[in-house]
């Protein structure tokens, strides 16, 4: 990942929810001259949660970049970490495609538990995973990195499979297909939508 200066830092912030945080943390760095090369921000069971990458143009000690963070949150109590992004040092990647899996069913433990271990075992990275428990229901959505060499309908079968030992629906689609999806379904008026059901 390119950053617009030399000096970059991982910045981790947690906190109950509440609007204005990420306004509060991203002036606190800009005082710091610092630039916001990357984010990722969610909310979840009432937390908060935010994980940045930011560059500056001089280096600063990671726990006055962190202070400095926790106090613009003032009575916020604001957990705050912060490191040196350190240049990657694995071998270069696997050519990979991006997918993403779709899983639901009945909630039950060790869902997450069963899907990653089968991803990992096959060095398929999850770059980004979402779940969910709605009553007795939970979904499963996660964005995967698939080193190409793998068979999409071999991993698609396995998964199905995987899915109906747990009485889970999964369904896994390259990201453009997904993303054109979903855009599509949106698009379409709402009568059309009920009629396709």
């Amino acid at each position: 990942m390119m950053t617009r200066f030399e000096n970059a830092y991982v910045l981790d912030v947690m906190s109950d929810d509440h609007p204005g945080i990420v306004a509060v943390v991203s002036t606190a760095v800009e005082e710091l001259g610092a630039n916001i090369d990357a984010c990722s921000q969610t909310v979840l069971g009432g937390y908060f949660t935010l994980i940045m990458i930011v560059s500056l143009p001089q280096p600063v000690e990671p726990d006055a970049l962190a202070e400095q963070v926790r106090r613009a949150g003032g009575s916020w109590d604001l957990q705050v970490m912060a490191r040196r992004a350190a240049a990657p040092t694995a071998p270069p990647p696997t050519a990979c495609d991006r997918f993403v899996i779709t899983a639901s069913g009945r909630d039950q433990p060790g869902i997450v538990r069963r899907f990653s271990q089968y991803l990992a075992g096959k060095d398929i990275n999850i770059m980004d995973l979402f779940g969910d428990r709605s009553g007795d229901e939970f979904v499963l959505i996660g964005q995967l990195e698939v080193p190409s060499h793998w068979e999409i309908r071999m991993l698609q079968a396995d998964l199905e499979q995987m899915g109906s030992e747990l009485g889970f629906a999964v369904r896994l689609q390259h990201e453009n297909v997904f993303l054109a999806t979903n855009q599509l379904r949106w698009l379409m008026p709402t009568n059309a939508k009920t009629e396709t059901r």
